[in-house]
């Protein structure tokens, strides 16, 4: 498996991925702690630094890009330095941003940490700022964006629908991506935190437990409710396979076949943060998958690389060298 997983990372690079979603800006602004303030008893932080980071399903694209792929994003921007930046980040990572639409009556979603810390003090968030337009996109601009998926489509090797739960992935986008997958024999797959089972005719699907819970109405999954979640999804959706990430206790994959296959993670004792596992997972899946890989080799890659990008802090991504020396060093138990 080992030497398959190897050669299917190299397989992987160039492989063309649209990735259609939310597209968030993560800020981050760092403050020097100076004093307590007089007008109430809160920090007053010295301003040092402002940073933008890719979030939500623009994180998903860093971590496809990072991997190798020549990916394609498609989302809806304001016209402010939030969006501009998230623009020129990733197009420096070699990202097509021809599908970034933008719209003059949105802001970029934008999710704003104020990061406080000094010399004698750890650097811990105070307060996170969310800036969000709720509501549905104009005629309009999801013409604009169906136009694109439907014209790019066809070039692609893979198409990603990264859903956070904000206005870009409307019911005709989603349609449209998913019949133009199927039209043309291309490999799609989802990745939604509150309503993956709008997506039927999806090949592939990845959710952490708590949202395959949710999605089939539970509160928790125990091992009998994963086993019938998983296979629920699968046939409700109609999927080729699905895959339903559990945090330490790995992943289990459900393939229309009716095989579940259970992949531990790849060493538990080093996972430090799992913010933006699950972007790193679904890159590297549907890049696998592009490359030819069977859905449990996939799986496998993914595992993988989840493993890399839990042991760096904050959102982080993987790369092919890392990938491939995290392979060539690990010996399979069997």
């Amino acid at each position: 498996m080992r030497e398959k997983l190897l050669q299917i990372v190299t397989k992987m690079q160039d492989k063309k991925i649209m990735l259609i979603g939310d597209m968030i800006a993560d800020v981050y602004l760092e403050g020097r702690i100076s004093r307590i303030s007089r007008e109430a008893p809160v920090l007053i932080l010295e301003h040092t630094a402002e940073n933008v980071v890719p979030g939500g399903a623009a994180n998903a694209v860093h971590n496809a890009a990072t991997l190798g792929g020549k990916v394609y994003a498609v989302g809806i921007l304001g016209n402010d330095f939030p969006g501009q930046e998230l623009t020129r980040i990733l197009g420096s990572k070699g990202v097509v941003t021809a599908g970034f639409i933008p719209d003059s009556s949105r802001t970029t979603i934008t999710k704003t940490r104020v990061m406080a810390g000094g010399q004698a003090t750890v650097r811990q968030q105070v307060v996170r700022i969310d800036r969000e337009n709720k509501a549905a996109l104009s005629p309009e601009v999801e013409r604009q964006m169906i136009d694109y998926v439907q014209r790019v489509v066809p070039q692609m090797d893979a198409v990603v629908l990264s859903d956070y739960g904000g206005a870009t992935v409307t019911q005709a986008v989603l349609q449209a991506a998913i019949e133009t997958c199927r039209l043309h024999g291309k490999p799609s797959i989802v990745d939604s935190r509150y309503k993956v089972m709008v997506y039927k005719g999806i090949s592939l699907v990845k959710q952490n437990e708590s949202e395959a819970a949710a999605a089939v109405g539970l509160k928790a999954l125990d091992e009998k409710s994963l086993l019938e979640a998983g296979k629920s999804i699968l046939s409700d959706l109609q999927a080729e396979a699905v895959l339903i990430t559990q945090g330490p206790d790995g992943m289990t994959l459900f393939e229309r076949s009716g095989r579940v296959t259970h992949i531990p993670v790849t060493n538990v004792s080093e996972v430090y943060d799992v913010t933006g596992a699950g972007d790193t997972v679904v890159a590297a899946m549907i890049l696998a998958v592009a490359a030819g890989a069977t859905y449990e080799e996939a799986a496998c890659l993914a595992n993988f690389a989840a493993g890399i990008v839990v042991r760096k802090p904050g959102t982080a991504t993987a790369t092919p060298k890392e990938l491939q020396e995290v392979l060539g060093g690990h010996h399979e138990a069997h």
